[in-house]
């Protein structure tokens, strides 16, 4: 059985105490490879190695680095079916997704920093009759990049792209769920000759990530994913002073207006409900539709869902795959039995799916629509992240702003109308860190990213990442 070992200074090595954890693909249920978890052996050596790497690094022109990351995409595509059929198997998402967007946005992400480096602008004030003030970017030197397994290579390399352009050296862990990926990603970094040390990829759960975050040689951290454990990093980074960009979780409100157009509505709908089988942080779990509409939405909306094909994710027609692990797919189901007792209808799915054939005994829910629940419940109240999504009608925009904004969670919202002022009205007052107007999923690799309340500290993206991951240095020079 193969076994993902920890990438460190250039080289694959085994653990010092050689703990192991089994690595398993969910649609079919069964272990493929085993992990080997770092310890506080594999993070020592890897930050030495960072800090080694570190002045030679950052001292490299713009161009020399970004030429590196350019380097790293091209390995990617020359095993682009590799990654995105490693994607698939490890977390259950069906394969044509992982073609679209999770190998492709990774791609995108090294290519678009490798660019946005160079042309990331310092400032200056001028001062009359006294001087000048300009800003200097410094790298901030070795840092953590922690990422989480709904979408693997995508987020994994949403971090490291800004840190290795802004001249840092890396840290980086993947979740222990779905590492694969990141694995092919070293393999790349070996290839071409990435220079030793800049990028260092370890391996492990809970306590591998306590461990980088709390190396005092590591001067940040970013971090996607639980609320309760960007709490923990939170607490511990303070108490060391380090910088923080938390990307936390989201129970995302989709508001539907009685003049929405509601064919491009129902669509876009079933797409933002349960694309990754509702594993991602922006999914629209609680939908909002006002009265008028409510029936009309509701009978299209629940006749496209149950019509969605559950099953193998290697199969084109496939458009739910599997829930990531038996230990989600519990979570899930836990919900979908609270919300029962909570006095919510189930309108389709709410069970496990049973695939015929090799997926037979994978981790699979049926997507499930229920209504009938308050605002204010556990189950419109929680984070469920899952194929789970909950219905309810509005009167007017204070009703609907009133219940969207009664989360803990603030990270998206989705908005359909066609009154242009009502839809800036909505947008302003929603309590949420990206809104879409008529859309979903919409990504500018150029726009801040983050939330608000318990979703987040921070923003990532375009020059917000840079300015992350940088420290600003301003100087006064006298007239």
């Amino acid at each position: 059985m193969e076994k993902i070992l920890n990438y460190i200074n250039n080289e694959f090595a085994e653990t010092v105490h050689g703990k192991l954890l089994d690595i398993v693909e969910p649609a079919v249920n069964k272990t493929y490879a085993q992990l080997q978890v770092a310890e506080k052996e594999e993070i020592d050596k890897a930050v030495f190695a960072a800090q080694t790497a570190f002045p030679l690094w950052s001292s490299l022109s713009l161009e020399e680095r970004c030429n590196w990351l350019w380097k790293i995409t091209e390995g990617i595509e020359a095993e682009f079916e590799t990654f995105a059929a490693a994607e698939s198997k490890d977390s259950g998402k069906p394969l044509s997704l992982a073609r679209r967007i999770d190998i492709p946005r990774s791609v995108s992400n090294f290519k678009f920093f490798a660019g946005a480096a160079q042309h990331f602008a310092s400032e200056s004030h001028y001062m009359p009759d006294a001087g000048i003030n300009y800003t200097l970017r410094k790298p901030i030197g070795v840092v953590g990049c922690i990422s989480p397994w709904n979408l693997p290579l995508y987020l994994f390399t949403w971090k490291i792209a800004p840190a290795l352009a802004a001249g840092n050296c890396v840290i980086a862990k993947p979740s222990e769920v779905t590492p694969y990926t990141a694995f092919l990603l070293a393999k790349v970094c070996q290839k071409i000759g990435l220079p030793k040390g800049v990028l260092n990829i370890v391996h492990g759960g809970i306590e591998t990530g306590r461990l980088i975050v709390a190396h005092p040689k590591i001067k940040a951290i970013s971090f996607t994913g639980s609320t309760r454990a960007g709490r923990e990093i939170a607490q511990t980074a303070a108490s060391s002073f380090k910088k923080v960009s938390l990307e936390l979780g989201g129970k995302n409100p989709n508001i539907i207006f009685d003049d929405a157009d509601l064919e491009e509505t129902v669509k876009t709908s079933v797409l933002s409900s349960f694309n990754n089988q509702g594993q991602i942080c922006l999914c629209g779990s609680r939908i909002f539709v006002q009265e008028k509409s409510y029936e009309k939405f509701i009978n299209q909306f629940v006749g496209l869902v149950s019509a969605l094909k559950v099953g193998d994710p290697n199969s084109d027609d496939t458009r739910i795959g599997a829930i990531v692990s038996k230990e989600h797919l519990e979570k899930v189901l836990s919900y979908i039995k609270l919300a029962e007792e909570e006095g919510g209808k189930i309108l389709t799915g709410g069970k496990q799916a049973q695939p015929e054939g090799r997926c037979k005994e994978g981790y699979f829910i049926a997507p499930t629509i229920i209504e009938g629940l308050s605002y204010n419940c556990r189950t419109n109240q929680e984070e469920i992240f899952g194929p789970v999504v909950t219905i309810m009608p509005f009167k007017d925009e204070e009703d609907v702003l009133m219940m969207a904004n009664s989360v803990e969670y603030g990270l998206s919202a989705t908005v359909w109308t066609n009154d242009l002022k009502r839809a800036h009205r909505i947008a302003e007052k929603l309590e949420c860190g990206i809104v879409w107007i008529n859309s979903w999923m919409m990504r500018d690799l150029r726009t801040p990213f983050g939330g608000v309340k318990s979703s987040g500290v921070g923003r990532e993206g375009g020059w917000e990442a840079m300015r992350f991951f940088t420290e600003a240095k301003n100087v006064f020079i006298k007239y």
